[in-house]
């Protein structure tokens, strides 16, 4: 058996939280994981990018109004012109593909389902800790 904390974790193969590492609710999230001993990969959009196919996967599970963040800084510092060819799926998963930090985070799949955001309870429940 190996030693250290490494064998206390759970690896998810099924599993991938994808998002921006300096986010503050990635931020929980992850700690949320580490602290309950799963091990879920974790894609950086600022690094790794965000693949179209894949965006338009979570889209038609959650809906692009529901993945299209509207509260954060990124959106407000868009311009009135930017904001409303957002207005539809097409205009939204174009600006989602520009700058990914308009997508709501975290985004994890776990089992080929999309969850938005982070609720401890929710994820407790996923998770079954």
């Amino acid at each position: 058996m190996p030693t250290g904390a490494t064998h206390l974790m759970k690896r998810h193969d099924h599993s991938t939280l994808y998002g921006i590492p300096n986010c503050t609710t990635v931020k929980k999230a992850r700690a949320w994981l580490a602290e309950h001993g799963h091990d879920v990969p974790f894609h950086d959009f600022k690094k790794q990018g965000v693949d179209a196919a894949w965006l338009k996967q979570v889209v038609k599970q959650t809906g692009w109004q529901a993945l299209l963040n509207t509260r954060g800084t990124t959106w407000r510092k868009l311009s009135d012109a930017d904001k409303a060819a957002a207005g539809d799926e097409a205009g939204a998963l174009a600006l989602m593909i520009a700058q990914p930090s308009v997508i709501k985070r975290p985004v994890l799949e776990r089992d080929d389902v999309y969850h938005l955001g982070f609720s401890e309870a929710d994820y407790q429940t996923l998770f079954g800790a």
